[in-house]
């Protein structure tokens, strides 16, 4: 070997074990997984500099692989698209589970430019190696050379290969963690936030708000006559029921909203960006939702549950979130007192109620 190529060898060998310390440093740092997978596909970029690269993960949901990072000419594109496993190169490399190098794509039959994040088919060579964890497949690195460049080598796919071991264990470590963060913060019998959950987001967006100025709303919900479904139907009956209020309240939520339930019957809807009318609004809707909706009726039951919602907001009513808790439920009480399924506001100066058939409007209450 001649020196100048000794000494390009021995520049490529330290960059690449560069990259692969500075991956091992932050695979023990951090469990954030598009943290850890864009480092890692940066340092393989700028090892191998490619045009384009891509790391495709499998949506476990649906059974199809999907762009999470996607780099390059056409990169736009690609991130709303979804691989089946087997088309083209990268759909390939995921189903046979083993690293792939082509070093002309005009001669690889099943290379597709929609798929394999390239613009053309002058686009020279490829490299697809999956990332495998404990012997599954969890998704797939893509990286594609531009045109006169020169092709990936043996040495190029070892070093990918590599890098992609690494991707897989990080992948695996932030998913487990965030396993664990679920059973932590999430309700088992209806998948909302629990109660702790409900304080660490109220806590951030009350900063939030403080901070930018913008309202925030908490509407404080408790099922009515709760416990004669339980007492004339059963407990599984009433575990059927609180199934259904979560998909009730997930139905009528936007997607910047979060429901939580807070214990037993009660449950919470935090609202960014939301001042009294608005929160008003949405527990008016709420309420109406729950009035028409049916619970059990796949059971022959079709059971008539209401609900009394307490609202308050931020600043008006409370300028932290055990505050705003605390509101809101004053208010939610107000309404059980006064003939339940309603809604009633924490401020006096906006405070009312949305009557049910045998409720009545509610004088103001207090903050």
């Amino acid at each position: 070997m001649k020196p100048a190529d000794l000494l390009s060898a021995l520049k490529r060998t330290v960059e690449q074990l560069a990259a692969f310390n500075e991956i091992a440093k932050v695979l023990t740092s951090t469990l954030e997984t598009r943290e850890v997978l864009a480092l890692v596909m940066q340092k393989v970029s700028a090892v191998l500099k490619p045009a384009n690269w891509s790391l495709l993960l499998l949506d476990e949901a649906v059974g199809t692989l999907y762009f999470e990072i996607a780099v390059g000419d056409g990169a736009q594109k690609l991130r709303h698209l979804r691989v089946k496993p087997g088309e083209g190169i990268a759909g390939q490399v995921f189903l046979s589970g083993q690293p792939r190098r082509v070093d002309d794509v005009r001669t690889a039959p099943d290379f597709s430019p929609r798929f394999d994040a390239a613009s053309s088919f002058r686009t020279r060579s490829v490299l697809a190696v999956p990332l495998v964890f404990r012997r599954r497949v969890l998704g797939v690195i893509e990286l594609v050379n531009g045109e006169g460049d020169p092709a990936f080598t043996d040495e190029d796919l070892q070093a990918v290969t590599a890098v992609a071991d690494f991707a897989a264990i990080a992948i695996e470590n932030a998913r487990n963690f965030q396993r664990v963060q679920d059973l932590t913060l999430t309700d088992e019998h209806t998948g909302l936030g629990n109660v702790r959950q409900l304080r660490a987001l109220l806590d951030r967006e009350v900063t939030r708000a403080r901070g930018f100025g913008h309202p925030l709303a908490l509407l404080f919900l408790d099922l009515d006559h709760f416990k004669a479904v339980n007492d004339a139907h059963g407990h599984l009956a009433g575990s059927a029921v609180l199934r259904e209020v979560g998909g009730v309240l997930r139905e009528h939520a936007r997607p910047v909203d979060s429901a939580f339930r807070y214990g037993g019957d009660e449950f919470a809807v935090l609202l960014p960006e939301t001042g009294p009318q608005r929160a008003v609004e949405a527990a008016d809707r709420l309420v109406e939702a729950f009035r028409g909706h049916r619970f059990t009726a796949e059971q022959g039951l079709e059971l008539r549950v209401t609900a009394s919602i307490g609202v308050a907001c931020f600043p008006d009513h409370s300028r932290d979130g055990l505050g705003l808790i605390a509101a809101s439920d004053a208010a939610m009480y107000a309404v059980k007192a006064r003939g339940r399924d309603g809604v009633a506001s924490a401020a006096p100066a906006s405070s009312r109620v949305r009557p049910g058939p045998s409720s009545e409007a509610l004088p103001p209450q207090p903050a």
